[in-house]
């Protein structure tokens, strides 16, 4: 191989990646059109080809220097750029996507906490009118302690904060993927789900008002319910999505339909399973801690819920529109 003449026909290669790369690594990878990306990555390919060949020929250790320092900074560029770009879509989505999604399915979520509703009304009216109902509802030990003993139950998580947090968590995200799944059986188990937990928070709330704890229970319900109770619902109105796209696919054929709606429900869990990791901490770590309190609960639980709801009011008004 003719040494000189290979380096005189490779080196325009070589000084138009190092163009490219000062370029990108002035003002991004953005500063590139889609021709001069591709021709970026089409040049990295080249340049690794070319260091690997002045290796094996031994060419010279100065060139092979240089086109190492070459192909490192493209490979950071290209790849690590990309990765960059991948974090940024991340934070959009949870900065803007999901505010949106959340006002798009908002009907969804609407008919899920209203169920939810449904249940817990139904469940504080028959066990005020019948006392025997309460048992149907709640475990027997819950019971025994708050009418017997007088006492809450939230104590036993005091002193084992991490472990109770964990199994919080884990029971909550299980909880709210059930509900999302329900939608598979046309939404029959996702209503299930929402009439229960209902009836039991409205049972347990009723036996608690009848036994003059009202104030420490909700207390403890507060701080983490403003963000456990809205995930329930998200997962809820995911759920009914995909109901949708499954009974009622409306001008889609029944496939489309099942993904475009299951496309949204798993943009609503992307958003539940943060909330209820957070609320997970705070149910193991703040609502049950007798340091704290109860006016100091109840209002950490309202202004967490207001900022809820500013945040899912939030619009990216010039994307929002032209969407």
């Amino acid at each position: 191989m003719n040494i000189q003449r290979w380096i005189a026909r490779r080196e325009p290669n070589w000084q138009r990646l190092d163009t490219l790369l000062q370029k990108v690594e002035k003002k991004g990878l953005k500063s590139l059109n889609a021709i001069e990306i591709r021709e970026l990555a089409s040049l990295y390919r080249s340049v690794t080809a070319d260091l690997a060949r002045s290796r094996t020929q031994e060419i010279s250790n100065t060139l092979s220097q240089n086109l190492q320092s070459l192909t490192t900074r493209a490979y950071g560029q290209i790849y690590q750029g990309s990765r960059r770009q991948e974090w940024q879509a991340v934070k959009h989505f949870y900065l803007w996507g999901l505010p949106r999604v959340i006002r798009q399915t908002f009907l969804y979520t609407a008919l899920s906490t209203a169920l939810f509703l449904l249940g817990a009304v139904i469940a504080w009216w028959y066990a005020w009118q019948d006392p025997t109902f309460m048992s149907l509802i709640v475990p027997e030990h819950l019971i025994s302690k708050v009418r017997d003993d007088h006492e809450l139950w939230m104590g036993s998580i005091v002193g084992v904060e991490p472990l109770a947090s964990s199994n919080i968590m884990t029971n909550n995200i299980s909880v709210s993927l059930t509900a999302v799944a329900g939608g598979i059986t046309a939404g029959l188990s996702t209503v299930f789900l929402l009439i229960f937990n209902g009836l039991l928070i409205g049972a347990i709330g009723t036996l608690v008002a009848q036994n003059n704890l009202a104030y420490p229970f909700w207390a403890f319900v507060f701080p983490h319910g403003s963000l456990e109770l809205p995930a329930i619902f998200f997962a809820g109105g995911g759920g009914f999505l995909i109901a949708k796209g499954l009974v009622f696919p409306g001008k889609y054929r029944r496939v489309d339909a099942l993904k475009l709606y299951a496309s949204q429900a798993m943009q609503l869990v992307c958003g539940i399973i943060p909330m209820l990791v957070i609320a997970g901490i705070i149910e193991g770590f703040i609502s049950p801690n007798p340091v704290i309190p109860g006016i100091f609960k109840y209002f950490f639980g309202i202004v967490l819920f207001i900022g809820l709801v500013v945040y899912c009011n939030r619009r990216q008004e010039t994307r929002e529109k032209s969407s």
